[in-house]
């Protein structure tokens, strides 16, 4: 039982890291959902559970899953930082095509 949920939050995991990385369209919310729920029932399972009890093969796609978590963790960080870096320039040139001019600083004028 649990080495199955460790292989389906390994997948969830990959599909949405290499979506990320290939700019791929993606249900991010579904696979948001998918890798939320397969935590908490990661969680669930391994609540109480002694790592010296762990079988070779879990104990292998743990640490593959570990892995790809935090290659993950970076690349939706950089997914995040460029969305955010969007939005700034967009409300940059929102506010620009607002603008009159009134309150802009101006160059002299005497040369």
């Amino acid at each position: 039982m649990l080495l199955a949920c460790v292989k389906r939050l390994e997948a969830v995991v990959e599909e949405e890291t290499e979506a990320l990385e290939a700019r791929l369209p993606a249900d991010f919310d579904g696979l948001n959902h998918r890798k939320s729920q397969g935590l908490l029932e990661l969680t669930r399972l391994t609540r109480g559970l002694d790592p010296a009890d762990l079988d070779a093969t879990v104990a292998i796609h743990l640490a593959r899953l570990r892995d790809k978590l935090a290659r993950n963790q970076e690349v939706v960080a950089l997914h995040l930082r460029a969305i955010e870096e969007i939005d700034d320039t967009l409300a940059q040139a929102a506010l620009a095509a607002e603008s009159d001019g009134t309150y802009t600083a101006r160059a002299s004028l005497r040369s």
